[in-house]
Order: structure tokens, then C-alpha cells, then sequence
């Protein structure tokens, strides 16, 4: 009997043993399963953003920006690429836009005529693969530090339209002459009835491409993101303050058919919807 039970607990033990391998084994192997989705998981994370930066002659501040760019989004989750549409500039812009893109990811769409801001954005829409769209310009006016922000208003808070704003509290404008202040409030004044938005001139911006679903936008004038701001289909937005800095290099592209082109675009605002609730501006 003794010799029974002693055979039992033999075999007991060797089972106990051989369980405990498999299960640190299988631990083991569960631990490398596990690293290896973390691995994937994180490569499947990366938030694809698409960057449309319309350019016409803009050889000194082009490589500057998507330099600042790059530095700052490689510390995110962001992966990104910029499509440069490109009005057969004068300076070599294109070329240059070539250029940079064997080095980083960067489409370009090289125009033959200078065919205007809106239209270049409308264009660069066309070839952009990411559904999330940012829209900057190239004159280094635009801090890029808050693209990430920008992109977390998106992703995180579900914002489906993000406008970097100088007429919050936090933004300002920094080296504009009085008269070309004067301009700007009026025409942000001038909006007011289209929509609740404060920056309502920003030419900077992320949207979530589905509010552009149905909706016609005119290509005529440099204020598209008003035309997105009053026709698009979105519920939530946001603005995010930022510091606006006038163009180092190169000429203002502000002139007196533009302006007639705003009027002309306020004008023709007139029957579309209310705009949507207000969301908290992040700080």
C-alpha cells in the first residue's frame, strides 16, 4: 500500500513539475506573443496625416518648414506626408520641392500657370492619401509646433475640424503693419453672420476629410478655409491659439483682386446652414 501511495506521489510530482514547465514556457511565450502586437500594434497606430502646402516661390522658406515639420512630428505617434502643389514657381520652388522629396515623404504637383491658393488646395486634395488634412502655408507664418494639437483635437477629442487661431486668447499676430491689422479684423469682422468661428480668415487648419462629403467648394480666392468653415459638415471644432509671424523671405500674395474675391465669397455665403456648438479651446 505504501509502496502504492509512494508511486502516486511520484507521478503527482512529476506532473506538478511538468505543468509548472509548460507554464513558464508557455509564459515565456506568451510574454514574446504578447511584445510582438505591442510591436504591431504600435506600427498600426501611427496616425496618418496629410499636409497640403500650396507654394509660389517659396525656394528659402520650403525646405525650412518641412525641416520644422519633420523635427517636430518624428517625437509623435503622427506619420505624415506633405503634398506640395507648386504654380510653376519662378525661384525653383518645384525643383526643389523634388528635392527634398528623396529625403522625406513629399508629393508634388507642379502646376503650369499660377492658378490661386484655393484651386492648388482643391489639386492637392485629389492626390492626398490620409484622411485627416492639414493646410498650411509655405512663408513660415504657420508654427508648426501645434500640429500635434492640432492632430490630437482630431484623433483623441473627435473634433472633425481644428483652425489654428490668432484671435484667441494665446494668439496674436507678431510683425504686421497697422494698416495690414486693420484689413484682417475687418475681414474677420465682415464673416461674423456665417460663422461663430473667431479666426474666421485662418489659412491654418486640420480637418477630417468626410465634412467635405457633398459639398461644393469654390476654387476661386485664398480663403478656403472660410468656404470649409461655412459649407462643411461638421458638428465638432475647435480652435487652438498659436503665434502668427509674417513671411521672413519672399512677397505677400495679398492684393486688390483678392480682395474683391473675398467680397465676391461672403456674398455667395448668404443661404448655407448655422454653424456648429462651440468647443473649448485647448490651452
Amino acid at each position: 500500500m505504501s509502496f502504492i501511495n509512494y508511486n502516486i506521489k511520484k507521478i503527482s510530482l512529476s506532473l506538478i513539475e511538468g505543468f509548472y514547465f509548460i507554464l513558464k514556457n508557455n509564459l515565456f511565450l506568451f510574454r514574446l506573443i504578447r511584445k510582438a502586437g505591442e510591436m504591431q500594434l504600435s506600427k498600426k497606430g501611427e496616425i496618418p496625416v496629410s499636409i497640403i502646402i500650396p507654394t509660389y516661390n517659396e525656394k528659402d522658406n520650403l525646405p525650412v518648414l518641412v525641416k520644422e515639420i519633420y523635427s517636430i512630428i518624428k517625437k509623435t505617434d503622427i506619420s505624415p506626408e506633405i503634398v506640395v502643389v507648386d504654380d510653376n514657381s519662378s525661384d525653383g520652388t518645384g525643383a526643389l520641392a523634388e528635392d527634398l522629396a528623396k529625403k522625406y515623404s513629399i508629393q508634388v504637383l507642379k502646376r503650369p500657370g499660377k492658378a490661386g491658393l484655393s484651386s492648388a488646395i482643391l489639386d492637392g486634395l485629389k492626390i492626398a492619401k490620409s484622411d485627416i488634412i492639414g493646410i498650411m502655408d509655405a512663408d513660415l507664418s504657420h508654427d508648426p509646433s501645434i500640429i500635434p494639437k492640432m492632430v490630437d483635437a482630431i484623433v483623441r477629442q473627435k473634433n472633425q475640424l481644428v483652425i489654428g487661431s490668432r484671435y484667441i486668447k494665446g494668439g496674436k499676430i507678431e510683425n504686421w503693419p497697422l494698416k495690414r491689422r486693420i484689413i484682417s479684423w475687418v475681414a474677420v469682422f465682415m464673416a461674423f453672420p456665417f460663422t461663430r468661428i473667431k479666426d474666421r480668415t485662418s489659412g491654418y487648419f486640420f480637418f477630417n476629410r468626410e465634412i467635405l462629403e457633398g459639398i461644393e467648394l469654390n476654387p476661386v480666392g485664398f480663403k478656403i478655409g472660410l468656404e470649409i468653415m461655412v459649407k462643411g459638415n461638421y458638428k465638432r471644432w475647435k480652435e487652438i491659439p498659436y503665434v502668427f509671424k509674417d513671411r521672413i523671405a519672399g512677397q505677400s500674395k495679398l492684393n486688390t483682386g483678392e480682395i474683391r474675391n473675398y467680397l465676391k465669397q461672403l456674398s455667395s455665403f448668404l443661404f448655407y446652414r448655422k454653424p456648429p456648438k462651440m468647443i473649448k479651446t485647448l490651452k
